[in-house]
């Protein structure tokens, strides 16, 4: 493979799961760990990305909120205008990060008058920007990577509440696999968000459909709610009709 093709490879996987691992590309690309590192070095030097001990970051997801730099933004906000239908005065909600649930709290009702508990400092920042909404930021170890608390500490707090609604976004999706993950902190930590839910919402792009990694969160009959910027009665998402799930 050309090197110009590992690296449109390394960005697609950065922009669909806003982070890789160096030992994950090596596998992927049948290349030494040497390769991967320099063209992970060549991406940093163009300013495409971040480089962390391990791998690599998604530019938007660990910067503050830069809209220039967000991967399908359109797409995103017509996911965002879509999940804010299910919230309503009165709810209280719960949420994780990523620039999908960013664009989300920017689409929120001016007067909304609701609660909010958030893993993300990133979004309590841009809730705080509503004067009739409660913002509850629960507290932990800091992920570097996903920018959300996590740990045991954050997962004792969520086993002590119950949300009428809780919406995160996802790494892939799939119609038998369900939910996955690459990071096991972050595998635990959604588990626990979804007990702590009496309906959840699923926030992603399309181009995260029909994608299946090791770590497996949950099946998708466990979800509420699958929001995409695609029409709900799309050929792409007729394998995800099953009992319980709505598709917005």
């Amino acid at each position: 493979m050309l090197k110009k093709e590992r690296h449109d490879f390394i960005m697609r996987q950065i922009n669909l799961h806003n982070r890789v691992l160096t030992s994950d590309l090596v596998q992927l690309l049948n290349v030494s760990e040497d390769t991967i590192r320099r063209d992970l070095q060549e991406l940093v030097d163009q300013g495409l990305l971040f480089k962390v001990h391990g791998g690599a970051l998604s530019k938007s997801y660990h910067s503050s909120f830069d809209d220039s730099t967000v991967y399908a933004r359109d797409s995103k906000i017509i996911i965002a205008k879509k999940a804010t239908s299910l919230v309503k005065d009165g709810m209280v909600v719960l949420t994780g990060g990523g620039t999908t649930i960013l664009e989300f709290v920017k689409q929120l009702p001016e007067n909304l008058e609701a609660t909010f508990f958030t893993l993300s400092p990133l979004v309590a920042v841009e809730l705080a920007k509503y004067n009739n909404v409660e913002v509850i930021l629960i507290g932990g170890l800091f992920s570097k990577n996903s920018q959300i608390t996590y740990g045991g500490h954050v997962i004792n707090q969520l086993s002590e509440i119950k949300v009428d609604l809780c919406l995160m976004g996802t790494s892939a999706i799939h119609p038998e696999e369900g939910l996955t993950d690459t990071d096991w902190e972050i595998n635990q930590l959604k588990k626990a968000m979804l007990a702590a839910s009496k309906k959840s919402a699923v926030l992603c792009i399309s181009e995260k459909l029909d994608i299946s990694l090791r770590l497996k969160v949950c099946s998708i009959e466990s979800i509420s709610y699958l929001i995409t910027e695609l029409d709900k009665n799309d050929e792409a998402l007729s394998r995800y009709l099953v009992k319980n799930l709505n598709i917005l």
